[in-house]
């Protein structure tokens, strides 16, 4: 998985973007994500349907291949266009 200013793998991944308003947490390909939505848990894999969500507080798991990135967020938005996956969090943390 790549970080902020590094290069991303998996050409026929999801690509995901994690940010707070302060700056970017994560930049990088990811297999499938699982964010809190308000009203419960929202996986994302490939393929998934265009999806506009409102996050709640928890915990975001970024998973490729047999890594898993954790990051801690706390309300925002969580968006699916074209196998982009964007979350904009009011707090955004590395767990």
């Amino acid at each position: 998985m790549a970080r902020p200013g590094g290069t991303t793998t998996g050409g026929g991944a999801l690509q995901v973007v994690v940010m707070s308003p302060e700056q970017t947490i994560y930049r990088g390909a990811a297999d499938a994500v699982v964010a809190p939505a308000w009203d419960g848990e929202l996986g994302v894999l490939r393929g998934h349907a265009p999806l506009m969500a409102l996050l709640g507080t928890g915990e975001v798991r970024v998973t490729l291949g047999s890594a898993t990135e954790h990051f801690r967020v706390q309300g925002g938005f969580l968006q699916v266009i074209d196998n982009q996956v964007t979350i904009l969090s009011e707090r955004a943390e590395m767990a």
